[in-house]
């Protein structure tokens, strides 16, 4: 058993305070990730800041149609809250498609947009993992890739997909990361905030040193729109995704007006297809279209030995996704 400093924050300052002490320090939320990976041994933390009893888990309307939400909202809270189900409906479904009502009771705003990658690789603490160890190799891109490996936004260091379907869901309404640190609080854009793995795969995101994050700020909905997720799992709980689409339409006269494309299961970060927007934008909300733009956001997609079907796969989903939201 590993020995580690626990220290109990009671605010933002204090937890940032704590961490900034403690050299391999991290924060515990819910904990949904962080324990499992404690346990495997993959993470071994020095210090662990408690944060779960911070004053972050309020949802909020801005004035100017922004909705900001505590990083310590459970994933249940947030799902089942009336302004998200009202005016951000694919956000509510994303959340209620990942694990189960017991994790999602526990799981947290901030924990589930720090979640880490599923590979089987970077958990068993052995094989070579870039991720995990720098420099060793990644054992995923000759080894077993099928489920929970990427196929956009790879390299040879690293070809982890993604997991959370909460982030998804942001990356396709658009949202700001608000944060905490030393030298006091900044803002990050959500699409900024994940990490191409790149040659440095072990930086998964744009927070600097002891940074806490503390907000997540989504933009105001899409005037005149309908938004939908589909998740395409190997069976239908408790599952990750395979390929996922989270899309936000506008239609005006039979043509689309305006769109937002974001997948999942299928790139290293919560990836938003701005092309298959720029795509469809001023075409006719039919099948055709939509299968044009499917084609134009796996441009690119790079497959390995035993995961090209998630190119089809991925495909299918975001025509499926538009035809549910435009019918």
């Amino acid at each position: 058993m590993r020995a580690f400093d626990y220290v109990r924050a009671q605010d933002a300052a204090q937890a940032v305070a704590s961490h900034a002490q403690r050299e391999g320090a991290v924060y515990l939320a819910g904990g949904t990730t962080l324990l499992d990976l404690v346990k495997l041994d993959v993470m071994q933390p020095t210090g662990v800041v408690d944060i779960h009893r911070l004053p972050l888990d309020r949802i909020e309307t801005l004035p100017d149609g922004r909705v900001r939400i505590g990083a310590m909202v459970t994933n249940t809270t947030l799902a089942f809250d009336e302004t998200i189900q009202s005016r951000y409906r694919v956000l509510s479904e994303a959340l209620l498609s990942g694990a189960t009502t017991q994790l999602r009771n526990k799981a947290t705003t901030a924990g589930n947009v720090m979640q880490r990658v599923r590979c089987g690789y970077f958990r068993d603490g052995v094989s070579p993992c870039n991720k995990r160890a720098p420099g060793s190799g990644c054992a995923a891109i000759d080894g077993h890739n099928r489920n929970v490996h990427a196929v956009l936004g790879t390299s040879r260091q690293c070809i982890a997909a993604h997991p959370s379907d909460m982030c998804v869901a942001m990356a396709a309404i658009g949202a700001t990361i608000q944060v905490q640190g030393p030298n006091g609080q900044r803002e990050i854009a959500f699409l900024d905030f994940h990490l191409l793995p790149g040659d440095t795969p072990w930086k998964e995101h744009a927070l600097e040193k002891d940074e806490l994050i503390t907000h997540v700020t989504l933009d105001p909905p899409m005037r005149n729109s309908r938004s939908a997720y589909l998740k395409l799992r190997d069976r239908a709980s408790y599952q990750f995704a395979l390929a996922s689409a989270a899309v936000i339409v506008a239609v005006d006269k039979g043509a689309v007006s305006d769109a937002r494309i974001a997948m999942g299961g299928v790139a290293t970060k919560p990836w938003r297809a701005k092309e298959a927007e720029a795509a469809l934008i001023g075409q006719p909300a039919n099948e055709a279209a939509f299968q044009r733009a499917a084609q134009v956001a796996f441009q690119g997609a790079v497959p390995y030995s035993q995961n090209a079907y998630k190119i089809p796969l991925g495909m299918q989903a975001i025509v499926r996704d538009l035809m549910t939201v435009t019918a």
